[in-house]
């Protein structure tokens, strides 16, 4: 026993020197290069300029860097729970990101530029120019805000991503009008695809930096220090020419950035949560009703569609209920999401399904196949002995159907079709990914921007109960009313 303690206290200590000797960082390998991506020559490795700073500063700091995946929008929840010690993978300076956490000082400077298709090159000069039109962006960026800002003075409609490629392939196919985002992933989209075209004027100015946990002060100080030498001594620029990336922009930060004795980002102009309270909550309550009518009409869609499914599996010859059968496998057996892509995207070069009716359609086949589930189930319960006597009684197959197996097998499948209304309502945050912003994808907007995932969420988990718990109430009574009575 005092053999196995010891050796529990020699494997803790290792793992703590372990983790000590360790620089854990956080980043988004998705957003792809030239910020972090898997190397084409070995997918084992990963490339881009943020990955070499990042070796930079481990190797300054004598520690070996540990690449840590993390989804972009999560990477200032991820630094402040601590799950990395400092994470860069484009991370914007923006006010509430230096409230809410430790940020180091600028290392590059961005602009952010509009990019339309070649030939609207003359038409849409500006944001004025796209009044009425559909413009996209990441969201939670600076960016996304000054669209926002947009929507109410040029009346754009902003459209949010979870990426920075399906925005300029959007563009090229003729969903959105135009893209506003970081001149890195503007000219990163041109070199990939033909027929786009980016105006050089600046929209806005912005930086990237490097952020770590809150209490990590001590950490950003060194990471200032780092970054502050690499800009004196030209490292930096090495790294920025490397990639493609350097511009005179950059010189001018430095000038700025590399004498700075103190990190003076800290003393930046934050507005008050109540103020970014007042700015988000109208828009969650317009994704509110967003979720709320995608939900009912992609609901009313599965009823019918899982209503004739059900029907033809209980009533249809042998190679009806097959083709049924293996579509109800198909989607039950397949992630939802996975279809949401394949209808969207898959088949934009067939049909270019607008994205909330993609998203209406893709919700309303999946569901289509757990509610004729429900139906075919509720049909079957029906006493067989009522169909004898409605056949004896001269109903017609159809006449049996409707006026006694149906009524019957409604009542029966109406609690589990609630139970499923309520799962379609939460599933719909999936079609943020489709850039249909409902009502997780503003609260995960409204939360990266406050910095804090408390109050978005607790408004988001209220407007979600006060959709669906009415709808609860209303199937409960139905139930009681409608309850067939026992023998």
């Amino acid at each position: 026993m005092r053999t196995f303690a010891i050796a529990a206290v020699w494997l803790v200590a290792g793992l703590a020197s372990a983790a000590a000797q360790t620089l854990r960082w956080g980043g988004d390998a998705e957003g792809g290069a030239p910020f972090v991506e898997a190397d084409p020559r070995d997918p084992t490795k990963l490339v881009g300029f943020d990955v070499e700073i990042a070796e930079l500063i481990a190797r300054k700091l004598g520690r070996t860097p540990q690449f840590l995946q993390v989804q972009f929008a999560s990477l200032d929840q991820s630094a402040k729970r601590g799950d990395f010690d400092i994470g860069l993978s484009g991370v914007e300076d923006i006010p509430a990101r230096r409230q809410s956490l430790a940020a180091s000082v600028p290392y590059y400077e961005f602009r952010e530029v509009l990019t339309v298709r070649d030939g609207d090159r003359h038409r849409f000069r500006s944001l004025a120019d796209l009044t009425g039109r559909r413009v996209a962006t990441l969201g939670g960026t600076i960016a996304y805000d000054l669209l926002l800002e947009a929507q109410q003075t040029h009346g754009i409609t902003a459209v949010s991503y979870d990426d920075d490629v399906h925005p300029y392939s959007d563009l090229a196919l003729g969903r959105v009008d135009g893209v506003v985002l970081d001149h890195v992933l503007a000219e990163r989209a041109m070199r990939r695809r033909t027929g786009l075209f980016t105006h050089p004027d600046a929209l806005a100015v912005g930086a990237y930096i490097i952020i770590t946990a809150p209490e990590n002060t001590a950490l950003r100080d060194q990471v200032d220090h780092i970054l502050r030498e690499a800009m004196r001594d030209g490292t930096l620029e090495t790294i920025f020419r490397k990639w493609h990336v350097w511009n005179d922009d950059q010189r001018r930060l430095y000038d700025r950035v590399a004498n700075q004795t103190v990190n003076s980002g800290d003393a930046a102009d934050v507005p008050t949560t109540a103020e970014m309270a007042a700015r988000y909550v109208p828009s969650l309550f317009r994704a509110a009703g967003i979720t709320l009518v995608l939900s009912i009409a992609a609901m009313a869609l599965a009823v019918a569609l899982g209503m004739s499914i059900a029907i033809g599996r209980v009533y249809g010859d042998p190679v009806t209920r097959l083709v049924l059968t293996v579509y109800v496998e198909v989607m039950r057996g397949t992630p939802v999401l996975l279809q949401l892509f394949v209808i969207y995207y898959g088949l934009a070069s067939v049909i270019r399904l607008p994205a909330f009716v993609a998203a209406l359609v893709g919700l309303g086949l999946n569901y289509a196949a757990y509610e004729s589930e429900i139906y075919r189930s509720a049909l079957e319960a029906v006493p067989r002995g009522q169909l004898e006597a409605a056949r004896i009684l001269g109903f017609t197959r159809m006449q049996a159907l409707r006026l006694i197996r149906a009524p019957q097998a409604f009542r029966l499948a109406l609690a589990p079709m609630t139970n499923d209304f309520v799962a379609l309502l939460k599933d719909s945050s999936l079609v943020s990914m489709l850039t249909v912003v409902e009502l997780t994808k503003q609260t995960q907007i409204f939360a990266t921007n406050l910095g804090s995932w408390v109050i978005p969420g607790i408004l988001c988990a209220l407007l979600y109960l006060v959709m669906s718990l009415p709808l609860g109430y209303l199937a409960r009574r139905l139930e009681r009313r409608w309850r067939m009575p026992s023998v």
